[in-house]
């Protein structure tokens, strides 16, 4: 305790450190407001039928990403979400089309125009995203419309609220500590654990279990948490021996230094991923037909909790997973930067064994990592077949946890790093606090 009190200590008396903290802390609370400001036209005592809607399932966790905007109606409904999708659109828009790669290849003018077109991407989504918001909201809470309701007026403002969301992490990011957007959706996600919490000792305390069952729980959520940070943190080191070279009268290279591979490359995108495949069957769900195999079939990939949906969902996981690694991580690249700098493997050669030693280091790392990453993300499944209440069981994995392990290390990691720079001790006297970007 006496260590976690001097550590605060330092971090206050860094001036520029101490006002990144609170620059962020103050634009998060600016968020959270956002988010219980209710659209124009909407009585929030109508709202019932949606907070009951997402209250657990697939739209539980699209209102859990917002911080309970979405079952809210609030200006920032949509939340950070279409900005992600937006993202991951025009990343993969890079991989497959010639003139995305070679912006990608132009530096921070192109990092600029990709951004760009990220946020344009980003409008064209919240146009159709926000008409579906309120068409939903209308069937499932009409009592909360006024009868001067304006849609479109409705639908701009919601444009405006994720946009205004995006400019507060990119302020975040810039002048905060951490990534703003990775902040943003953390926050969203914490602020409803306090709730999921109260609730879980209400009920284990009425008499379901009692305090052992309550505290068996919290030291499994312990465990899976420990669990979750050694798959962010998981390497593989490559070594890599580097030739002296004399320029001049200095000498450069001839020391060995490592290619870190992770364990989990493709971090939470499989998920991501994975997820939105899985929304097809709601989808397909209102133009079912009532013929008794269609509907059985339907019914089966509409329950989260069912064996069929968890199973197809973890296969789609460990797909992406190598998906996403493979066009993330290319070993001929890899290959080519080392003999382009006169580095080489010890015991490989350079050229061809050397892209096939990547290959078969990245095939043994991959497959593990998939599949502990698939059981990750059906633990909530586990966790609510043994009686946890729905809200605290999807804190015991999934990309819930996963974004919030991650993101809270990047954060000490950066706190860490300032601590360092000013010759102060770091976080914890075991070693250095490994991020997702510190590798």
């Amino acid at each position: 305790m006496k260590a976690f009190i001097q550590t605060l200590k330092n971090i206050y008396k860094i001036e520029e450190l101490r006002s990144r903290i609170l620059f962020t802390l103050g634009i998060l609370l600016v968020y959270r407001l956002c988010t219980v400001i209710v659209l124009p036209g909407i009585d929030p005592s109508g709202l019932a039928a949606l907070k009951s809607q997402t209250s657990e399932g697939i739209m539980g966790l699209l209102d859990m990403f917002s911080g309970g905007a979405f079952a809210n109606a609030s200006i920032v409904a949509l939340g950070i979400m279409p900005y992600i999708t937006a993202s991951i659109l025009v990343q993969l828009l890079g991989i497959m089309i010639p003139s995305f790669q070679k912006m990608q290849r132009e530096g921070e003018s192109g990092r600029r125009k990709i951004n760009q077109i990220t946020r344009y991407l980003t409008v064209v989504i919240l146009i159709f995203q926000g008409a579906a918001y309120l068409i939903n909201l209308k069937q499932r809470s009409p009592a909360a419309f006024s009868p001067n309701f304006n849609v479109p007026l409705a639908v701009i403002i919601l444009i405006a609220g994720t946009m205004f969301i995006m400019w507060l992490g990119e302020k975040i990011t810039d002048k905060g500590i951490g990534n703003g957007i990775s902040l943003i959706i953390m926050i969203g996600i914490i602020a409803r654990l306090p709730q999921a919490l109260v609730q879980e000792f209400a009920v284990r305390l009425e008499g379901q279990g009692g305090g052992v069952a309550l505290l068996v729980e919290l030291v499994a959520w312990l465990i899976v948490i420990g669990l979750s940070v050694g798959l962010v943190q998981g390497t593989r080191k490559i070594p890599v021996q580097y030739a002296k070279r004399i320029v001049g009268n200095r000498q450069y290279g001839g020391v060995r230094q490592y290619i870190p591979l992770k364990v989990n490359a493709a971090g939470v995108m499989p998920i991501i991923f994975a997820q939105a495949l899985m929304f097809i069957p709601v989808v397909l769900a209102g133009y079912a037909s009532s013929d008794e195999k269609v509907s059985s079939f339907t019914s089966a990939f509409l329950n989260m909790h069912s064996f069929w949906y968890n199973l197809v969902f973890g296969l789609l996981i460990v797909a992406f997973t190598y998906f996403y690694t493979a066009i993330t991580i290319n070993p001929n690249q890899m290959a080519e930067d080392m003999k382009r700098n006169g580095g080489f493997i010890p015991g490989v050669k350079p050229g061809k064994k050397t892209i096939e030693y990547l290959y078969e280091i990245m095939s043994r790392l991959v497959l593990p990592g998939s599949i502990f990453l698939a059981l990750i993300a059906i633990f909530p499944t586990f966790a609510a077949l043994l009686g946890i209440k729905g809200q605290f069981a999807q804190f015991f994995g999934g990309t819930t946890l996963l974004i919030m392990v991650g993101v809270v290390l990047d954060t000490l990691q950066q706190i860490e790093s300032h601590l360092l720079m000013r010759h102060y001790d770091g976080l914890m006297k075991t070693g250095r606090i490994k991020g997702r970007s510190s590798i």
